[in-house]
């Protein structure tokens, strides 16, 4: 197993003295080392050998195919000879391709807090999540025997405000990166590339995973998923547009929605927000659109990979960049080839 070195110790041994090998948690190896001998004694530093852990979480709205893709993700993961860690931190999930080896229903379920509280389906599940927070126990244990050559995959909800209104997913997120488990996350936000066909949902879709993006502060990759249900309705001119998101796409047009030409006899081109038709015919929206879209394009943080988790290329793909966001194969050591057995011809 592939190790990282550092230095925590720096000491002088007076004559006699010996020095003993800290005895701490069991995922650090410690090495002891003298330099040369030094009048009256010998100085000598410790450097404790720790090993990370490598890991992405999987995060997005309802329905963007999250645990789908976690289920492409291993299978492509142990058909490349790639060991994996199946997390499940949806209370609420109920049908898995993989069984998880960490579920969190096994903890606590969203029914039976909806149930026993009489709270909401949103409500529920930040106090699901809250309680995780309380017993993270329940995270930490299983993880502490997982190597630097797993991947460690999380599969979590679909409600936004967990990553945009409360702090409770950062805060499970620095523990996991920060506390004694020290694993490389890389989240990965799906969002579904259906959205591109209505303009105004895809740049408040692409605003939700920038605000997710920032409020995580860790290696972040955007995904558009369902790519096989666009195939061939979109050119493919048009869809760079929406990959690496364009401000060009709020001046296609007033059937859009998102922009308002000039009519004669209003002022600057602005229609009145409160008129019923400028209201139904989203014209009233334009300006607010237009700040949405110039935001996302001052910032400049958010592009997309396109994935269909019916190609193996596609999550291939997707899972390069992921483990180039942490790393994961400068940790690895080098894997011997194969053996291929001769076969003896008749």
């Amino acid at each position: 197993m592939a190790t990282h070195a550092m230095i925590i110790s720096l000491a002088f041994l007076k004559d006699g003295q010996r020095a003993v090998r800290a005895q701490g948690q069991q995922r650090f190896q410690s090495e002891i080392f003298h330099i040369a001998p030094q009048k009256g004694g010998t100085l000598a530093f410790t450097i404790f050998n720790m090993g990370s852990k490598y890991g992405t979480i999987i995060m997005g709205p309802a329905g963007a195919g999250k645990t789908t893709f976690c289920s492409a993700l291993i299978q492509h993961l142990r058909a490349s000879r790639r060991s994996c860690f199946y997390i499940n931190l949806d209370p609420a999930a109920e049908d898995f391709v993989y069984e998880p080896d960490v579920d969190i229903k096994d903890l606590i379920s969203l029914s039976d807090v909806m149930e026993e509280l009489h709270l909401g389906p949103n409500g529920g599940l930040i106090y699901c999540f809250e309680f995780l927070l309380e017993n993270l126990d329940f995270l930490t244990d299983p993880l502490e025997t997982v190597t630097d050559e797993y991947m460690i995959v999380i599969d979590m909800p679909g409600q936004i405000e967990l990553y945009t209104h409360v702090p409770i997913v950062p805060q499970l997120v620095k523990h996991l990166g920060h506390g004694s488990l020290n694993i490389s996350l890389c989240a990965a936000y799906l969002l579904e590339s259906t959205f591109i066909g209505d303009k105004a949902k895809f740049f408040a879709g692409t605003l939700s995973a920038m605000s997710a993006m920032l409020m995580m502060e860790i290696p972040h990759v955007n995904i558009l998923s369902k790519m096989d249900l666009v195939k061939g309705q979109v050119a493919r001119r048009d869809l760079k547009k929406f990959v690496d998101p364009d401000m060009s796409l709020l001046q296609d047009g007033p059937e859009s929605g998102l922009v308002y030409e000039y009519k004669e006899g209003v002022d600057n081109g602005e229609p009145d927000p409160a008129e019923a038709e400028s209201v139904m015919s989203g014209e009233s929206f334009a300006k607010l659109n237009r700040a949405v879209g110039q935001l996302i394009d001052d910032f400049s943080l958010v592009s997309f990979l396109k994935l269909d988790v019916q190609d193996e290329d596609s999550v291939g793909a997707v899972l390069s960049y992921i483990d180039d966001a942490i790393q994961f194969h400068e940790a690895q050591e080098p894997r011997e080839p194969m053996e291929v057995e001769e076969m003896d011809g008749d």
